[in-house]
C-alpha cells in the first residue's frame, strides 16, 4: 500500500501562522494526505493546538529576534534547524511548508539540507522578514494578497488568500449570542487585539467606554483581552454598565464574530481573512509597530475594497473611535454593504488549493528527480510566474444587526 504524503508545515509563533497552517493540515488530511504541525513554546501555540486531535504537532525550540536577543536567537535557531533534522530523518516529509514568522526558517533550512521540496505562505500584503529571506531557497510560494507576489519575487508564486479554518461560516447572529451568555437582540461590538491581546488597543477601548455607555447603552460586548489586561478591562465594563464578555484566549473566535455587528482589531492578514469568511464589517486600528508598517498596509487592503474603516494608534481617541462606531451602528445599509464588501475578499477554497498545489508536486514529476543537492548553496530551478486560483464557490452573506 502507498503511505499518504507527508507535509511537514511550520505554523507556530502567533496565532496569525497556526491557524492557516492548521487549516491546510486539515485539507491534506481530507484528501488522504498527512500533516504535521511545527510549532513553538510559546503559550498561544499550546493554547492554540490543545484540542488538535487529527494531526500530528511537534514543538521546536526556536524564539524570536526581539531587541539584543541574537544571542539567544542564534543558539535557538541552531537548535531548532538540528531538531527538524532529527525529526526529517525519523519521519521524512515529501514537502515542508512554512507559513511565516520566526518558526518558518530552521525547517526550511533542514528540509534543503536534505533535499526536500519547500514552499511558503505568505498572508500579509508586506512580506515578513523571515519569508523575504526564505523565497531566495523555496520553490513555491504562495501569498494571500496580490500586492504581496511582486514583493516576492524570486519565487513561483500564486494568489491564493489566506487559509481559514472550515467553522468560519456565517451563522446566526442571536444564537451565537445566546451562546456567549449575551442578549440575542441587541447589537456586539467584538474587541479582538490578536492571539495575544494588544495593549494599546485595549487602552483605546477602555478610554472610550464612558463615551460608548453615553451613545448605546444597548450595546453589548466580546473583548479578546490577551492575557494582561482582563481584569482591567471587566472593571472597565463594570463602571461603565456595558454587559461585556472579557477573554484572555479564545478558541471559539467565530462565534464571536458570528454574533458580532461590528469588530474592532488590529488588522493582522489571518484576522481579516475571518473577517472576510464571517462578512464582518470592521474598524481596523493596525499595530504601529509591525515590521515594515505591514499591517497599515493590510487595513488599506481592506479599505479599498470597501470592507473596513482604518483608524490610525495616534488618532484612535474616544470622539474618534465613537464617530466611526456610530457611523457603522446607526447606518445599516452601509453596514450592509460593508459586510457584503468583506465577504467578496474571501478565499473559501484557499486551504483546498494550498493542499492540492502540494500534493500534486509530490506526486508530480517533480517528485521523481532530485529537489537539490545537500548544500543551500545550490538553489532549486525557479520559474517565475504569478497565478491567481478563482474561489470555486460564490459565498452568501447576510447582514446582521
Amino acid at each position: 500500500m502507498t503511505r499518504p504524503i507527508h507535509v511537514a508545515i511550520a505554523c507556530g509563533g502567533t496565532g496569525g501562522h497556526l491557524f492557516p497552517g492548521l487549516a491546510v493540515g486539515r485539507a491534506l488530511a481530507r484528501r488522504g494526505g498527512r500533516a504535521t504541525l511545527l510549532i513553538s513554546t510559546k503559550e498561544v501555540d499550546r493554547q492554540a493546538v490543545k484540542d488538535v486531535s487529527d494531526l500530528r504537532v511537534v514543538t521546536l525550540p526556536a524564539v524570536g529576534l526581539q531587541g539584543r536577543n541574537h544571542l539567544g536567537f542564534a543558539w535557538s535557531f541552531a537548535r531548532s534547524v538540528h531538531a527538524a533534522r532529527a525529526l526529517f530523518r525519523r519521519d521524512s516529509p515529501e514537502i515542508v511548508l512554512a507559513m511565516g514568522g520566526f518558526t518558518s526558517a530552521p525547517p526550511i533550512l533542514a528540509a534543503r539540507l536534505a533535499g526536500k521540496f519547500t514552499a511558503i505562505h505568505e498572508s500579509n500584503t508586506i512580506p515578513g522578514r523571515a519569508n523575504r529571506w526564505l523565497a531566495r531557497w523555496v520553490s513555491q510560494a504562495f501569498v494571500g494578497f496580490e500586492e504581496a507576489a511582486a514583493r516576492l519575487g524570486t519565487t513561483r508564486t500564486e494568489v491564493t488568500g489566506t487559509p481559514v479554518r472550515g467553522t468560519f461560516v456565517p451563522r446566526d447572529p442571536a444564537a451565537a449570542r445566546v451562546a456567549l451568555g449575551l442578549a440575542p437582540e441587541r447589537p456586539v461590538v467584538a474587541i479582538l487585539g490578536g492571539s495575544q491581546g494588544a495593549s494599546g488597543l485595549n487602552d483605546a477601548i477602555r478610554a472610550a467606554l464612558p463615551a460608548m455607555a453615553r451613545h448605546w447603552p444597548g450595546l453589548q460586548f466580546v473583548h479578546l483581552a490577551g492575557p494582561n489586561d482582563v481584569a482591567a478591562l471587566e472593571a472597565a465594563y463594570a463602571a461603565a454598565g456595558l454587559p461585556a464578555v472579557v477573554l484572555s484566549f479564545c478558541d471559539r473566535v467565530d462565534e464571536v464574530l458570528a454574533a458580532a455587528t461590528v469588530a474592532i482589531a488590529r488588522s493582522g492578514a489571518s484576522t481579516l481573512a475571518e473577517f472576510a469568511a464571517m462578512g464582518v464589517p470592521s474598524i481596523l486600528v493596525p499595530f504601529p509597530a509591525a515590521v515594515d508598517d505591514h499591517q497599515r498596509h493590510n487595513a488599506e487592503a481592506f479599505v479599498r475594497a470597501g470592507a473596513a474603516r482604518c483608524v490610525a494608534q495616534r488618532d484612535a481617541q474616544p470622539r474618534v473611535l465613537c464617530d466611526v462606531l456610530g457611523d457603522l451602528l446607526e447606518a445599516g445599509p452601509a453596514r450592509t454593504q460593508m459586510a457584503a464588501a468583506a465577504a467578496r475578499l474571501h478565499r473559501p477554497d484557499s486551504a483546498d488549493v494550498i493542499a492540492d498545489r502540494l500534493l500534486g508536486i509530490a506526486a508530480g514529476p517533480f517528485a521523481a528527480r532530485a529537489v537539490g543537492s545537500h548544500s543551500i548553496s545550490r538553489s532549486i530551478p525557479i520559474v517565475p510566474e504569478v497565478r491567481r486560483s478563482m474561489p470555486t464557490a460564490a459565498v452568501q452573506n447576510a447582514s446582521t444587526p
